[in-house]
């Protein structure tokens, strides 16, 4: 297929692995959701969700798996502990998840419409081809499509987490947040699919003399890009 294709098996390897890692991610939010639901105590839950972050990013050192994501899920937790313990409200805590959300939900239809897909972009980090794939519009266009869906997880989500927000409804925040990584990945696998799909068949030549790699495509993929 197109350049770094051949590790697109790989890449889906990876996200369905990282949809098996968000229960193990969830365990921070679940702490501190559980923690407020029993105690009604803003220091109690927050010493559960960050007892719990540092228990994942031990489990991960032991199985000697990378600790990134933990960190940067402990970081998160962090900030929004800090939050919640200045103002005393529990809610505070998940808003620097809501941030990221509003900051997808904006920034995501701004890059589509410009041609760099997030979705591409981490795809071009994992095969190592970077932004060769946008040299192809076959790729270019599924790369959009696929990111529909997952915009589509992070719309809903935010659609639902922002009302309870600012109700100050904290057991149901808490909870459906639970649920938000792994209807996030299931996004980001519904999406990968969704890119394989329309890519289809199609192969990608060599660049013609002007840098433009020449597309072959079936049928299918003709009807797609026309419409």
């Amino acid at each position: 297929m197109d350049p770094g294709s051949d590790h697109e098996d790989v890449t889906g390897d990876v996200i369905r692995r990282r949809l098996r890692d968000t229960v193990i991610d969830v365990a921070p939010v679940f702490g501190f959701t559980m923690g407020f639901a029993v105690t009604h105590r803003v220091v109690v839950a927050l010493a559960l969700a960050i007892g719990a972050g540092l228990g994942v990013c031990v489990y991960r050192l032991v199985r000697r798996e990378a600790v990134r994501r933990a960190l940067a899920a402990l970081g998160l937790i962090c900030v929004g502990g800090g939050l919640a313990a200045r103002s005393g409200q529990a809610t505070d805590f998940f808003l620097p998840c809501l941030v990221v959300h509003c900051a997808m939900a904006v920034v995501t239809p701004v890059l589509l419409l410009l041609g760099w897909p997030p979705m591409g972009l981490v795809v071009g980090l994992i095969t190592g081809e970077r932004t060769k794939w946008r040299r192809c519009a076959v790729r270019r266009r599924a790369f959009v499509k696929g990111n529909l869906v997952v915009l589509v997880g992070h719309l809903a989500m935010l659609a639902v987490q922002l009302p309870l927000f600012l109700s100050g409804q904290v057991v149901a925040l808490g909870s459906v947040d639970v649920f938000g990584p792994p209807v996030l990945a299931l996004g980001v696998l519904l999406g990968w699919r969704v890119y394989r799909r329309c890519v289809g068949t199609h192969r990608c030549e060599a660049p013609g003399p002007l840098g433009i790699e020449v597309s072959h495509r079936s049928p299918c993929l003709e009807r797609i890009s026309q419409s």
